[in-house]
């Protein structure tokens, strides 16, 4: 007797099919039309393949096209199968190990056979003409189970020993899968995938690098090759992408940081950055802004050390969670046999904080807090260190040592919603004057974490009262929850800045936690006269200085607003007759405290013109025979074509206002 399963269509209508059915025979019933467009499904919310029979009864939702992030999901996660398909055929020998999709395209690891060196940037022009092929054989995409014994045996047979290592590491139990790309080749994989190759677009992806990658991110493991891509639905969005990182190249913060003598970074000190007097003016300035804020905000600024001892670190649960990513120093005794120094046995382990939050709560714990003081901001630009893996480090955007925007907020329960929309405000107020747009995002508990689901759904409620009572928990905030995403002890308000072509930077985030005034026994003396927890709002705006700088870099092109740069005018003089005129110049405009500089040298003053645009200097005001005599000066905008003529107190006028932060031009109530 045939099973028969009831499918619930997202419109609540329910269909009684046959157990084996598929969500494509479901839209073809519907109609051609949908069909033709179905490209998967989800099944109670999960992705299925559109010929995946269903076996129970389930709510089901077609996808197509027009649901973008599904289907570039599955287009993505295909392009990566293709591409170690392409590889094998093109290099027979080559092994292949994983390769996901990721937020822009797709990589794959592999290992080249032992004829021939790891794959080049040489090697991508035939790669992609072979995934193109492929795609245009329309090889159907098709789903079996195999058993744990007959899957190991398959890679063994084949010489495949990464995915025999990694199959003879999955539970017995666990139901695993493969899938064939025609009738020659297949590959582990949990899928889903669309229905066939040719369901791609040949023409919608690019090959874009190599890089060196280590069998399961273990330095001590094979070194492969990770083969990436970038892959979409259609040309027009694979071009508009392309012309997007072509952008991208050109506001790279690593390079105009060099050009504009901004910092550096070098070996000696991996992950640090040294900063140059033009890059630390910036930094400067973002801490005076910064600063003036957080007076305006009420919180107080404090300084905690650099080293706590390791004890500390276990007690809040840091060390037992992040203690791989964190720089331990022992107790070094200077009288070894030889004289030198060395470690003691029974040394005291100091750690260098990764973090400012349980530094915070050891200057909350002193002396008597009452519930009258609360809330308390504490507020520092706190230097910390992680041991970030060294091919993870990247400019500005990744370090070691960095300096957070840092505050933690010790509040009482009915304090929380409040002080959570206050910062809320203050971020949107700050982000604004940088000119950047945000989407508000809320992540939620992970699987594994500290404290009760009690305070989980607590807290986790208080930030979306806040976000609610800030006005922000809508589409035009781009308000989304992120389930399995927050932090070990707290959920995670978190600002997603938009920059000026288009990416997202993760930056600003707000928690509300209960975990480490527990662990770390925080309390104050409450109106009953008994001692009660207080709740730890931790939170920053910029994030670290260190990759907001880079952010902003990025975002202006260099060409930062005049009160951020760190040059805001340079006086440049065409004959040096004009010299002592450009001097009076130059020292009305240092009255006026604007930050500028001469260039008096003996070159032409296009040369002049064209250096000091390199270095995305915001005026340059231009002296020669004529304006010393009319008292003037030509001023040439960055960016701009021509130049103005005006007197020197107009021109003093116009970049003082330039020059003042956008908090002090007295707009604010």
């Amino acid at each position: 007797m045939t099973q028969m399963i009831q499918i619930t269509l997202p419109d609540g209508s329910l269909r009684e099919v046959e157990s084996g059915t598929t969500p494509g025979d479901i839209a073809a019933a519907i109609g051609p039309g949908l069909a033709k467009a179905a490209i998967a499904a989800r099944v109670d919310g999960e992705l299925y393949d559109i010929m995946r029979p269903l076996e129970r009864d389930a709510a089901l939702a077609l996808i197509t096209a027009r649901d973008e992030a599904d289907a570039l999901e599955l287009a993505r996660h295909d392009f990566a199968h293709v591409l170690a398909e392409a590889v094998q055929a093109l290099y027979p020998g080559t092994q292949i190990t994983f390769g996901p999709a990721t937020d822009d395209g797709f990589y794959y690891d592999v290992m080249a056979p032992a004829s021939r060196g790891p794959f080049t940037t040489d090697d991508l022009p035939a790669i992609e003409e072979k995934m193109r092929e492929i795609i245009r054989a329309d090889k159907p995409l098709r789903r079996e189970v195999w058993s744990r014994a007959d899957l190991i045996a398959k890679w063994e047979t084949d010489g495949e020993a990464f995915k025999a290592e990694w199959a003879k590491e999955l539970p017995e139990n666990e139901e695993l899968t493969v899938y064939w790309s025609g009738d020659n080749w297949l590959d582990m994989c949990r899928g889903p995938h669309l229905a066939s190759t040719g369901k791609l677009d040949p023409d919608a992806f690019k090959l874009t690098r190599v890089a060196g990658a280590y069998w399961r991110g273990d330095q001590r493991n094979a070194q492969l090759t990770r083969i990436y891509g970038t892959g979409w639905l259609n040309k027009k969005q694979l071009n508009a992408h392309l012309t997007m990182l072509e952008e991208a190249a050109k506001r790279d913060h690593r390079r105009l940081g060099q050009e504009m003598d901004l910092f550096h970074l070098q070996h000696e000190a991996q992950g640090s950055v040294f900063w140059h007097p033009h890059g630390f003016t910036i930094w400067r300035q973002l801490e005076a802004y910064m600063r003036r804020a957080i007076d305006d905000g009420g919180y107080n600024e404090i300084k905690t050390p650099q080293l706590m001892d390791v004890r500390q670190w276990e007690q809040s649960g840091h060390w037992g969670k992040y203690a791989e990513n964190m720089f331990a120093v022992p107790d070094i005794v200077p009288d070894g046999e030889d004289g030198s120094p060395h470690i003691a046995d029974d040394a005291a382990w100091m750690a260098m904080k990764p973090m400012n939050c349980p530094a915070h709560i050891l200057v909350f714990k002193q002396g008597i807090k009452s519930y009258r003081d609360l809330p308390l901001r504490l507020y520092e630009n706190g230097c910390c260190h992680r041991n970030e893996p060294h091919g993870a480090l990247h400019g500005l955007m990744r370090v070691r040592q960095f300096t957070q925007d840092d505050a933690h907020i010790f509040c009482r329960e009915d304090q929380v919603v409040e002080e959570v929309r206050k910062f809320c405000a203050l971020a949107d107020r700050i982000y604004q004057d940088f000119g950047f747009t945000y989407q508000v995002k809320l992540a939620l508990r992970p699987e594994k974490r500290f404290g009760s689901d009690a305070d989980w759904d607590k807290a986790e409620q208080e930030m979306r009262d806040a976000v609610a009572a800030a006005g922000m928990d809508n589409a035009e905030y781009g308000w989304e929850e992120l389930p399995g995403e927050g932090a070990f002890y707290a959920p995670k308000l978190e600002w997603h800045l938009t920059d000026a072509i288009g990416r997202t930077w993760q930056v600003g985030t707000i928690q509300g936690d209960r975990v480490l005034p527990d662990r770390l026994d925080a309390s104050y003396v409450g109106e009953d006269g008994a001692r009660h927890r207080p709740v730890m709002l931790h939170r920053a705006i910029f994030g670290s200085y260190e990759r907001f700088i880079g952010i902003l870099i990025e975002h202006f092109a260099g060409r930062m607003p005049v009160w951020l740069a760190p040059v805001q005018a340079v006086v440049a003089t065409i004959v040096s007759d004009a010299d002592p005129y450009a001097e009076t110049v130059m020292a009305k405009l240092k009255a006026a405290g604007i930050r500028v500089e001469s260039d008096y040298r003996n070159e032409s003053i296009n040369y002049k013109v064209r250096e000091h645009s390199v270095a995305k200097v915001p005026h340059i005001l231009v002296i020669g025979k004529r304006e010393a005599e009319e008292g003037k000066v030509a001023i040439r905008t960055l960016g701009s074509q021509g130049q103005r003529i005006m007197s020197v107190d107009e021109a003093v006028a116009m970049l003082s206002e330039e020059a003042t932060p956008p908090d002090l031009k007295g707009h604010r109530s």
